[in-house]
């Protein structure tokens, strides 16, 4: 076999490598910004249930997925701080806090991580506007808005560590 077959096999192996590795690439999804959650030295992470790589969401499907339940749940007990974060790209846009489908602050939260007393998630009221006894869990859906647009739903669930 002569020098030149060798190099044009060599060339033709190249090529054909490159070429599975693009294409290998484009079937590679991006991954979605991620939300935390950290309660003491216990840290969760989660993506993004509902994002279409920073466009805006259409608004039935937002409310379809803000009933979407979280696969990741963290404890948090009376006195415990819950600390939420996101990257710098949501906090630039705001995001929402809403807790079991309502909101939970009255403003979007422009920073990149925002603190709760934990206890607050799972205080309720009976019928008469009582206090009841407290939650067990919560569910916690931090919603990226610009304006308003919807650009991600993120969901965590609490677990009440003295309920």
């Amino acid at each position: 076999m002569s020098s030149q077959s060798r190099r044009t096999i060599r060339t033709a192996t190249v090529i054909g490598a490159v070429s599975l590795g693009l294409i290998a690439l484009s079937a590679c999804e991006k991954p979605t910004p991620r939300a935390t959650a950290t309660v003491g030295s216990t840290t969760i992470s989660t993506e993004a249930s509902c994002y279409d790589d920073g466009k805006t969401i259409p608004q039935d499907e937002v409310r379809k997925c803000l009933s979407k339940k979280s696969e990741k749940t963290i404890s948090v007990g009376t006195g415990e701080k819950l600390r939420i974060g996101v990257e710098p790209d949501m906090a630039e846009n705001g995001w929402l806090v809403f807790v079991n489908g309502q909101p939970a602050l009255p403003d979007p939260v422009k920073k990149t991580y925002y603190s709760f007393p934990g206890e607050a998630f799972f205080q309720s009221q009976s019928a008469q506007g009582q206090p009841s006894a407290p939650k067990k869990t919560a569910q916690i859906s931090i919603v990226e808005a610009d304006g308003s647009d919807f650009k991600g739903v993120w969901h965590l669930k609490l677990k009440n560590d003295n309920g």
